[in-house]
């Protein structure tokens, strides 16, 4: 059982190796395909989203709380509220949300 973890450690210790330096030794030169670069932009954007919408409905006591935030903290957003603005909010209409649906 404990040769295993040390395997395993290993495998994971090669993999991210890998996925970091593969890029750098086979792209030399900038990429110019317009698809590509598209797609390389939205990378983080959409890793962040997909690690965050479902934390956003299960850290709370009722998804219906979360999707509330959700909204609020969309709206905020899209009128230009600062990220401070918009995270205070949204933690503030959790609370007043989960208060009304115990």
């Amino acid at each position: 059982m404990k040769g295993n973890v040390y395997i395993y450690i290993a495998v994971v210790a090669a993999v991210t190796y890998l996925i970091r330096v593969l890029p750098l030794t086979l792209i030399r030169r900038e990429i110019r395909n317009v698809f590509v670069r598209s797609f390389l932009y939205y990378v983080p954007y959409v890793t962040l989203a997909v690690m965050t919408f479902p934390a956003i409905a299960q850290a709370t006591q009722h998804p219906l709380a979360g999707l509330l935030a959700l909204v609020v903290g969309i709206v905020l957003a899209w009128f230009g509220a600062g990220l401070f603005q918009v995270s205070v909010l949204c933690c503030v209409v959790v609370f007043i949300a989960e208060l009304f649906l115990v």
